[in-house]
């Protein structure tokens, strides 16, 4: 039970620590932000609980595949805010195109894999 508070701990540490710095520097927060620590955190939880370099390999090269989709968000976001969407409007509908690229590519990947 120790581990998984440790673990919630630790993700929402950074969470908080990259709202933190983007009050202080949009660019400092971003640059935190970008690094994936989501990915690294995840990689190191599931390499303590089993070291099996194939799983992680796998699950490392699903990323490379995913990054793709997830940079519809911030692709669309910006724009949107500038021209005066609303806030809610713009993230959910860039949550909305994230969603839609997201199961693009996964239908993508399912069919490559064959």
């Amino acid at each position: 039970m120790g581990y998984l508070v440790a673990k919630f701990a630790i993700t929402a540490a950074i969470v908080v620590l990259v709202s933190e710095l983007a009050r202080r520097s949009t660019l400092l927060g971003a640059v935190v932000a970008s690094i994936p620590l989501v990915s690294v955190l995840a990689l190191i939880w599931m390499y303590l609980e089993s070291p099996d370099v194939e799983r992680l390999a796998g699950f490392s090269a699903d990323i490379v595949w995913l990054v793709a989709p997830s940079l519809v968000l911030f692709l669309l976001l910006p724009p949107l805010l500038r021209h005066g969407v609303g806030f809610w409007w713009s993230l959910g509908a860039g949550i909305g195109a994230t969603a839609l690229a997201y199961w693009t590519s996964i239908q993508l990947m399912a069919f490559l894999r064959g």
